[in-house]
């Protein structure tokens, strides 16, 4: 087997005692004859992609823009008056005869000139929006620029009732609550307030300020229908595609997904929640130190709808093998067994799912972000060799 060899300038050279990724998690579920010459075309692809430091080459768009897509429309009782109505008046306004639309989801999109044919879609995850995506918290490029540098166009979304999708069908409060040592061990940066040693984040005050400030809350309840048919609705528009998504987005994803054939492929970044199984195959919950992460069960027939396209989950740094009383570490060995209790009901029923842990492929210090971690360049390569291997470039 080849062994792709990443190039100092992109990240973890900077560590010697570290080893270089490979792409053995990716090989196991391609063993069979006819996937050889794949498997050594993948060593070299990850070779070449990540060695190709275009980063300071103009980024030339062909096209951009945005829309809204998905949503409903709800109509209050009564006849609009403009002469009556039609006042200003935020602490007795009324509604009668008057619409309101919302519920869509916000799209911003690029094309590159010489675009790839399949576009990504780029879903973010609780309490994020499309931000995730876009520059990293330290200011490097993200997720958005490296692969339009790939020629892939890119779709960044805010779901529904959050960031610029905020108009909310149903009334919600937003709390106020102070929590970001909270996430920052949810996230796998640390335990407050020290970070783990050799995690690829800058540890400078200004990058986890820039961090935390592009958390978003709900502007109206969440409602898992809601988001995967205002996603459903934008991939009817733009038609077949890739599905890139992250943490809470990523069960939705299996469900949109479920319903709507023109997702191609999921690349899915530490879901966490909603792994669907078939009926009576539900897995045994996952127990972890607050809880458990636990399998939902959804009819064959549905289910199948995932075993038609390839499907890449991708977990990072941090995730104990044992039970862990810290529970920012332990939900995600939860999630992570589950997920891989996943990848065999997938494949057992003809799928072609894979999960990959990476620091079983030698790339180390990963957050709950590998999209934004300081390595990003690695992962945007490991994940572009992977797009090359299924013939989704």
């Amino acid at each position: 087997m080849l062994v792709a060899i990443m190039p100092d300038q992109h990240g973890l050279a900077r560590n010697p005692n570290r080893r270089h990724p490979t792409i053995l998690t990716m090989i196991k579920p391609m063993m069979s004859d006819k996937h050889i010459v794949s498997c050594v075309l993948l060593s070299f692809a990850i070779l070449s992609v990540a060695a190709k430091d275009s980063s300071m080459e103009p980024l030339v768009i062909a096209k951009q823009g945005s829309f809204t897509a998905g949503g409903t429309v709800v109509s209050a009782p009564g006849t609009f008056d403009p002469i009556a109505h039609g006042a200003f008046n935020p602490s007795a306004q009324s509604t009668a005869g008057q619409t309101l639309r919302g519920d869509h989801t916000y799209v911003f999109y690029q094309e590159p000139v010489g675009a790839r044919p399949l576009p990504l879609v780029m879903w973010h995850g609780h309490g994020q929006s499309g931000k995730t995506w876009e520059s990293t918290p330290d200011g490097r490029e993200g997720f958005q620029t490296l692969f339009l540098r790939r020629k892939f166009p890119v779709y960044v979304i805010d779901q529904p009732r959050r960031g610029r999708a905020a108009r909310s069908t149903e009334a919600g409060s937003i709390p106020a609550d102070p929590d970001e040592q909270l996430w920052f061990g949810i996230f796998r940066m640390g335990v407050w307030p020290e970070f783990y040693p050799g995690i690829q984040f800058a540890r400078d005050a200004g990058s986890l300020d820039q961090f935390f400030r592009q958390m978003l809350p709900n502007t109206g309840p969440f409602n898992l229908a809601v988001n995967v048919a205002a996603v459903s609705a934008l991939f009817d528009r733009i038609g077949a595609a890739i599905l890139v998504t992250h943490s809470h987005s990523g069960g939705m994803g299996w469900r949109t997904a479920m319903i709507d054939p023109k997702v191609r492929a999921i690349v899915s970044f530490e879901p966490g929640s909603n792994f669907v199984f078939p009926t009576g195959e539900v897995p045994e919950p996952q127990k972890h130190v607050a809880g458990a992460t636990a399998g939902v069960e959804v009819p064959l027939e549905e289910f199948i709808a995932l075993t038609r396209i390839p499907i890449l989950i991708y977990y990072g740094d941090f995730i104990p093998e044992v039970p862990s009383e810290n529970p920012g570490q332990d939900q995600w060995r939860a999630n992570l067994a589950m997920a891989r209790l996943w990848q065999e009901s997938v494949n057992r029923h003809g799928g072609d799912a894979t999960v990959v842990h990476l620091p079983e492929e030698g790339i180390h210090g990963n957050t709950h972000f590998p999209m934004s971690d300081l390595n990003n360049e690695i992962i945007a390569a490991h994940m572009a060799a992977w797009l090359s291997a299924k013939d989704l470039d």
